[in-house]
């Protein structure tokens, strides 16, 4: 039997693998920036944990945020160490 239009929307929208809802509030879905934009990995998870901050679980926004800045932090000591790698060849 065919899903309605509202069935195959609520499908979506609860689809915790695919859609995550904490994921795809707003009208661009995180995973299509982080792609889109062709973030390496340390950039896309800080995106990744901006984005989901206050909306997968409110009582750990503060977490979410403090994950972002360790994977920005840790980006900027690779790109630093590659710097200082050139700087002395």
């Amino acid at each position: 039997m065919a899903q309605t239009l509202e069935e195959k929307l609520d499908a979506v929208l609860t689809d915790n693998i695919n859609h995550p809802a904490h994921y795809t509030y707003g009208t661009i879905e995180v995973i299509d920036v982080i792609e889109g934009l062709k973030l390496p990995y340390h950039l896309g998870n800080a995106v990744k944990y901006i984005a989901r901050a206050g909306h997968k679980d409110p009582a750990k926004t503060t977490e979410d945020l403090r994950k972002a800045v360790w994977y920005l932090n840790r980006y900027i000591s690779l790109l630093e160490k590659d710097e200082k790698q050139e700087d002395a060849t």
